[in-house]
């Protein structure tokens, strides 16, 4: 009982994260011409304003600006920064609006020299996942290859019209949760996965598991997820830059 109003306090400060306090110090930019706009006002989660920058970016030239528009939010800066250097594009000038703030980013020459991350995911719970899908998502928009590997309830996740829930006495909820955190850009466990799917992720699923969780291979979202099991997901963690395992 106390666990589960834990879980609903926590994501009710999750969704109120959206309503970001300006900053009282202004910056002095001179505005800068920007060949593609992208407007990612609302929207407090990075990897979702993230994901479609680099998809702008992807369409336009080496040392053409593009610029996105945010609420005024030091994570979304902080981050903003981090992807640029992850990322080999430049940051070049910030300017602050009354109820927003401008980012001028000239797009780079990626480093080939690519990284890569390894994540286990065990559960299925709709609190439990916005981080890990989250962190995974940052590491593709990033430009690192991103193995995933799915196992016991999680395994869930990768069946056809699957969708996370809450747990306990908190399902009820879980329209309301769900509602409020995609209005600031966590967009459900399902959709996050067929993202990371475009991003070029590779999709492993515990073929222990699969009975056991009434997932069969017909009922896979995608077609060419490795069925493995220790030996692989282990081979594939030993190579990776960054390990990640959730239970």
């Amino acid at each position: 009982m106390i666990r589960s109003l834990i879980v609903i306090f926590l994501l009710v400060t999750a969704i109120g994260c959206a309503s970001a306090n300006p900053r009282e110090k202004e910056m002095n930019m001179t505005p800068f011409d920007a060949s593609t706009p992208l407007d990612m006002t609302g929207k407090t989660i990075t990897p979702y304003i993230l994901f479609h920058a680099a998809k702008l970016l992807q369409s336009i030239e080496p040392d053409e600006v593009l610029m996105i528009e945010t609420d005024i939010f030091k994570a979304i800066e902080s981050d903003i920064n981090a992807w640029c250097r992850m990322t080999g594009h430049l940051l070049e000038k910030t300017e602050i609006k009354e109820e927003s703030q401008l980012y001028y980013i000239r797009k780079g020459i990626p480093d080939l020299n690519q990284k890569s991350l390894a994540m286990i995911i065990s559960s299925t719970s709709l609190e439990e996942l916005l981080s890990p899908l989250g962190l995974a998502l940052s590491a593709a928009i990033s430009g690192r290859q991103v193995h995933l590997y799915f196992q016991g309830p999680g395994t869930r996740l990768l069946k056809n019209g699957y969708t996370a829930s809450l747990e306990g006495i908190s399902k009820p909820f879980t329209g309301f949760a769900k509602s409020g955190l995609e209005k600031a850009g966590h967009l459900p466990a399902e959709k996050k996965i067929r993202q990371l799917k475009e991003l070029g992720a590779i999709f492993y699923i515990c073929g222990g598991s699969m009975d056991h969780f009434g997932v069969k291979e017909a009922d896979l979202i995608f077609d060419d997820i490795v069925q493995a099991e220790y030996f692989t997901i282990l081979e594939v963690m030993e190579s990776s830059d960054v390990k990640i395992m959730l239970q």
